[in-house]
């Protein structure tokens, strides 16, 4: 991961787009690149969405949507000094905790309560 960021700034750095990556502009992009992907699936059924990867063309489309929107998501991250494996790790607890598994006793509680 790190690897892919380093080269994403100096891919920036060398044609000085750098001033331009802010964290504002960088999330606007971001929101756009995940539009963009949004737009492939707009208007297809449920079925459909999910054969979208058996079309060479939409699987392309797909594809680059995906890397779109995770190159500019690293590259926001990047900036604001955002380990973006720690902080999806960080999420995974908190998620686990806040939407425990149905019927499954939590830690803070006696399996007589």
């Amino acid at each position: 991961m790190r690897q892919l960021q380093r080269r994403l700034v100096e891919f920036a750095t060398v044609r000085g787009w750098g001033p331009y990556h802010t964290p504002k502009n960088l999330a606007v992009a971001l929101s756009v690149e995940a539009s963009e992907l949004v737009e492939i699936f707009q208007w297809l059924t449920p079925e459909q969405s999910a054969k979208v990867m058996e079309e060479p063309r939409s699987a392309h489309r797909v594809a680059d949507e995906v890397a779109d929107v995770l190159a500019y998501l690293l590259q926001f991250c990047e900036v604001l000094g955002v380990d973006v494996l720690d902080a999806l790790a960080a999420k995974i607890e908190r998620n686990e905790l806040r939407f425990p598994v149905p019927g499954k006793p939590t830690g803070d509680r006696h399996s007589s309560e």
